[in-house]
């Protein structure tokens, strides 16, 4: 069902589902829809909890904001 949902939405990025809620527990996520975004170092950068337009205008602007970040391991 989400596989479909995805690909109807030509949604590209990664989406992790865990079963065991250990993985929100440590993010502390306790509502959904909840949007994790983690850098490439794998640290949280942002936490997004609703509903939220990621290919509209505002959205674009904060991935490539975050996507333009130096990795702290270069």
């Amino acid at each position: 069902m989400l596989a479909a949902w995805l690909k109807s939405r030509s949604v590209t990025s990664t989406v992790l589902i865990e079963a065991t809620g250990a993985v929100a527990k440590s993010y502390g996520i306790a509502y959904t829809p909840t949007v994790v975004l983690v850098d490439r170092d794998g640290k949280l950068v942002g936490k997004c909890i609703g509903v939220r337009s990621w290919t509209g205008d505002k959205g674009r602007a904060i991935l490539r904001l975050l996507l333009a970040r130096p990795s702290s391991s270069s």
